[in-house]
């Protein structure tokens, strides 16, 4: 019998480490699938619709939201980023696992609209390793840093609306316990209780 895919949602500061993870996971896990966002900003060079995003008008966008046609959606310098529910929903029916990386916002409103999601939220050891790791990128300003370290404490108040915290002090045993949770995850009975009457079924 075919699995439900799982959704996993990684989230998480800016400096966590949480597009590492992400990446490394999918690089292992080939078989996960990524979501492609809709967003109102023009393509960029090399950018494919469909591909990279689904590009669309702002009009078409509202309308999209008006027909309640996202997971997640967002204003982020004044254009419009979000994920379509559609494409995500068959993904996921057919069997395919599907991975997000995205911020505290974004977590909270799959978790509303898509209770079964795995949230798991990467956070660093410290506050003064965040911001070690911030000025060792090389490419955010001073006032780029400050705001990032204030909002990161704005995002980790915000903890327990995830099922999972993963402290990435080193990244690859950070990787292996979002890999541990992703299979512990798929193991689990409720998620498994169609294939488990199926086979009582065929050995009566």
């Amino acid at each position: 019998m075919k699995r439900k895919g799982l959704l996993i949602v990684i989230s998480g500061p800016s400096g966590a480490g949480k597009g590492t993870v992400y990446n490394e996971v999918l690089a292992r896990r080939p078989e996960i699938r990524r979501s492609v966002s809709v967003t109102t900003r023009a393509p960029r060079k090399g950018e494919i619709d469909g591909v990279h995003y689904y590009f669309k008008t702002v009009e078409e966008y509202q309308r999209m939201i008006a027909n309640g046609e996202f997971l997640e959606t967002a204003s982020v310098y004044s254009n419009y980023y979000g994920t379509p529910k559609a494409p995500v929903y068959e993904m996921l029916a057919d069997g395919n696992d599907v991975m997000f990386e995205i911020d505290t916002l974004g977590a909270k409103q799959i978790k509303q609209i898509y209770p079964e999601a795995v949230t798991i939220f990467i956070i660093p050891p410290s506050f003064e390793i965040l911001e070690q790791r911030l000025r060792a990128r090389g490419t955010d300003s001073e006032d780029s840093i400050v705001r990032r370290l204030s909002c990161a404490k704005s995002e980790l108040a915000k903890y327990r609306q995830f099922d999972y915290i993963v402290f990435n002090d080193e990244i690859e045993p950070a990787i292996e316990r979002v890999l541990a949770i992703i299979d512990a995850e798929k193991s689990r009975i409720s998620r498994n209780e169609d294939a488990i009457k199926e086979y009582l079924a065929t050995r009566k």
